[in-house]
């Protein structure tokens, strides 16, 4: 994804930065390299830069990148539908997808963009249950399951997002398996502190044949993420899992305007539809671009 990154983003007038293990290590991104832990692949966190002059507004993109998921120590079942876990970094993808192509679309808005790429590996090394890790912002995060990764890779470019000092935040990621369970292959769900974000987001997927659907952000389940031992844990209960996956997120934005788009449906399609391939869909990148080229400053959050 970085090497793909640093070769498109030049000519799609893109400032390409890419942070290695090291460079993460120094940074305290906890949540991705903690993710990392057992594969034998460094991770690396990606940040594009979209720069027009005289701006409009500044909004920030959060993307999972997990380029393969097996689940960590909490492995998943070998069936067909974990088969294409290829595609847990269908967020990052479409974030890259849709950046490169506002320099050619006159887009108003800065935008930068966050790919929080690593796999998901169980070994010897791999992170554990009740292991606690530290992110970027200094939340600290009790480990109960580690399939529920892709919230801890994201958190780190949150945090990262808030000290850009962005307008909004947008996050895409295959997150939940309750999302395709509620939705189904064709709707993406989304979550946010923000009517306005949302409305806007509503707007492009309509616009894009991309359509999302709003799902009740119900702060009371935020007890669900309690630790005795951390900040918080990344995982709720048997119930909600969209709802407190989302919740978990919003540990980071920093009050910042923003939304969730769980893709996790969306992401596959079991067979060709209109303008969708059967398989991988890339469902996201044109959401994406519809929201950055019509992007205004949200009022702020009020959810």
């Amino acid at each position: 994804m970085a090497e793909v990154a640093a070769e498109l983003g030049p000519d799609a007038g893109l400032e390409v930065e890419v942070f290695d293990e090291q460079q993460l290590i120094e940074m305290g991104c906890g949540g991705i390299l903690g993710v990392n832990l057992g594969s034998v692949d460094e991770p690396r966190l990606v940040r594009l830069r979209y720069s027009p002059e005289n701006p409009i507004g500044h909004l920030a993109l959060v993307g999972k990148g997990v380029m393969y998921d097996s689940g960590g120590i909490s492995l998943k079942p070998s069936d067909e539908s974990h088969a294409q876990m290829k595609n847990d970094m269908t967020g990052a993808a479409a974030i890259l997808g849709a950046m490169t192509a506002l320099q050619a679309l006159g887009c108003r808005a800065a935008v930068t963009g966050y790919l929080c790429c690593t796999d998901n590996m169980p070994s010897g090394s791999a992170m554990k249950l009740g292991d606690i890790l530290t992110m970027r912002n200094g939340t600290t995060v009790e480990v109960l399951n580690t399939d529920a990764e892709g919230r801890l890779v994201m958190a780190d470019g949150l945090c990262l997002s808030v000290e850009d000092e962005a307008d909004a935040i947008v996050d895409i990621a295959t997150l939940t398996g309750a999302c395709l369970r509620t939705l189904g292959v064709e709707i993406a769900g989304v979550m946010g502190n923000s009517a306005d974000v949302i409305d806007q987001l509503s707007a492009a997927g309509e616009a894009a044949d991309e359509p999302v659907w709003e799902l009740p952000l119900h702060r009371p389940y935020r007890a669900q993420l309690d630790s005795s031992i951390a900040d918080l844990t990344n995982m709720g209960g048997v119930n909600a899992g969209s709802i407190t996956a989302a919740l978990f997120l919003e540990e980071f934005v920093g009050g910042i305007p923003w939304a969730h788009v769980d893709i996790a449906g969306t992401a596959q399609q079991p067979a060709v539809r209109t303008w969708r391939n059967k398989g991988a869909s890339g469902f996201g990148a044109k959401l994406l671009i519809e929201l950055a080229t019509h992007f205004t400053i949200p009022t702020g959050s009020d959810r």
